[in-house]
């Protein structure tokens, strides 16, 4: 086994990484991995061919993350999860990033825990299924246009307060593939929420979705749904959010699976949980 940088070349088998797990990114994600971090992202090849991947990306020099740790079938069990972890832990140390951030499913849990990460709070994953009946109609087609770039900059400036840090090259990549999912609700006293979102594989993925209160929540996520034209929705939330998952159920979301963010090192830049209705990805962060 050999464990070298990602690349472009990459992408196709990284793809296949993810359809074999059933993971909703495309391959747009994966160039935003690479545009992001292209020193910090991860192959495993046995025999010339790709059978892992891993992916970091570092915000502001505040803290990383990591993610994407795939492996295929045929060569778990060998440690090769471990491995390309343990790569992408050496990168971010080598380079001095002071805290390392990611999502765990409750397999990997006890695996970080041995790393010396801790938890930060919980996550779950919300999923609407809707048949073609449910989709909303739209007489005129999806207008071409996207949120002013007055407008886009306060957003990316409120995400830094919300999020911990500055990632607003991921987020104008999430506005430039898809638009019509990037939402703001203001009033007099200014911005109450925003939100992104992606077209995957299979479903549609709403988040970041940032709310001050619940009426900005519901508002937020009604536009969303609005927009998307997929049967299937699908939403990371925040346990430590008080409302978000009473407005998911509202709508009809159920609940999916459990996920945990974890840490290791200094959690100086924590965000604000509170107002984090649902992350980006566990991906992302």
């Amino acid at each position: 086994m050999q464990i070298r940088t990602m690349t472009v070349r990459d992408i196709p088998a990284g793809m296949r990484l993810k359809e074999i797990a059933g993971w909703n990114q495309t391959e747009a994600d994966w160039q935003i991995f690479l545009d992001a971090s292209r020193d910090g992202c991860f192959v495993a090849e046995v025999d010339g061919v790709v059978r892992g991947t891993a992916t970091t990306i570092v915000y502001e020099g505040r803290f990383a993350w990591v993610g994407m740790v795939l492996v295929d079938p045929q060569h778990r069990g060998h440690g090769m999860g471990t491995m390309l972890l343990k790569k992408c832990l050496e990168h971010l140390d080598a380079i001095q990033v002071p805290c390392i951030k990611l999502d765990a499913t409750p397999l990997g849990k006890p695996i970080y825990e041995k790393l010396g990460f801790a938890t930060e709070y919980e996550l779950e994953r919300w999923t609407l299924k809707r048949g073609q009946e449910d989709l909303p109609r739209r007489d005129q087609p999806d207008p071409d246009e996207s949120m002013p770039e007055p407008l886009l900059e306060h957003v990316l400036t409120a995400d830094r307060e919300a999020f911990g840090a500055d990632r607003g090259r991921v987020l104008r990549a999430l506005n430039r593939n898809q638009p019509l999912f990037t939402l703001g609700v203001w009033n007099a006293r200014g911005m109450e929420g925003y939100a992104f979102g992606r077209r995957g594989s299979f479903a549609d993925h709403v988040g970041p979705w940032i709310a001050k209160d619940e009426a900005a929540g519901e508002r937020i996520l009604r536009r969303f749904l609005a927009e998307s034209r997929r049967e299937i929705v699908v939403t990371d939330c925040s346990k430590a959010n008080r409302f978000a998952r009473k407005l998911l159920q509202a709508r009809g979301f159920e609940y999916s699976r459990p996920l945990t963010r974890m840490f290791r090192g200094r959690n100086e830049y924590p965000g604000r949980p509170e107002v984090v209705c649902a992350i980006l990805g566990p991906e992302f962060g």
